[in-house]
């Protein structure tokens, strides 16, 4: 299943809970928990490294005899958040006095990395395209802006009536200096009580992935291959999607290749 609905992921305390074994695939995770005021959630990293995102409210983590801080964000539409890398093998637990909802990103890896902290003005922020295509990247842990094993991770803001993820791209064919695979996740949250969006993954081979589905605050949609894009935000109703990517390559890249049939006239 490659459209997610919310609820559907649920586990225990997490609103949404893919791991690899439930995305029938090898590296890319994702949990998204909710803590009351004054709570605390404990997990084990097992053989995965994880970043611990705010999507609302800020919270404390312990890693590792490291005490961070992470100051949060009210929402997603608020703005940049700071955040805070954890490592595989390691006993996590996160305390918020205000309570929040907070994202793992994570993949499996194999390097032990030691625990960070991610600031806020140190998150590369990009205006990509133009028009009713443009639209705002967080490149909090891309591959180039924050160190990790496997594990790359954005957050893309889409105005209402626009279109990202696009021209449609793929990064499912190991082809050095061109293209890398990952798997990858989208978490979607949309502005607005009745707001909806719809994201796109079409066949990059036969028996490819083919999925049109109409998103809403708390589905997913899990790309294993195929063109992805575009990804549609409703009219007055401004897009949000975290992406979690990670692949088997020995480099840790983000190589993509666009369809070609849709780039004239767009770059």
């Amino acid at each position: 299943m490659t459209y997610v609905p919310k609820g559907s992921a649920a586990d225990g305390t997490y609103a949404v809970a893919i791991d690899p074994k439930s995305a029938a695939w090898t590296y890319a995770g994702l949990r998204v928990v909710e803590i009351p005021a004054g709570g605390t959630h404990s997990f084990a990293t097992g053989e995965s490294e994880w970043i611990v995102l705010p999507l609302t409210g800020g919270c404390t983590v312990h890693a590792e005899g490291e005490i961070i801080e992470l100051l949060g964000r009210e929402s997603v539409f608020s703005g940049v958040t700071d955040f805070a890398y954890v490592p595989r093998d390691a006993h996590i637990q996160i305390a918020s006095g205000v309570g929040g909802r907070f994202a793992l990103a994570g993949a499996k890896c194999e390097r032990r990395l030691p625990a960070r902290y991610g600031p806020t003005p140190e998150v590369p922020v990009e205006e990509r395209g133009s028009g009713g295509c443009a639209r705002q990247v967080r490149n909090f842990a891309s591959a180039d802006a924050f160190e990790c094993d496997r594990l790359i991770a954005v957050e893309v803001i889409t105005p209402g009536g626009n279109w990202s993820s696009y021209p449609p791209h793929k990064h499912d064919e190991h082809r050095p200096g061109v293209e890398s695979v990952l798997e990858e996740i989208y978490y979607f949250e949309i502005e607005g009580e009745h707001g909806f969006g719809y994201q796109r993954v079409s066949p990059s081979r036969e028996g490819g992935t083919d999925t049109l589905a109409e998103v809403r605050s708390g589905d997913a949609v899990l790309v294993p291959d195929g063109w992805h894009g575009p990804s549609i935000a409703q009219p007055g109703h401004t897009m949000y999607y975290l992406n979690v990517m990670a692949g088997p390559g020995g480099e840790r890249e983000w190589k993509i290749c666009f369809h070609p049939d849709h780039t004239e006239g767009y770059r």
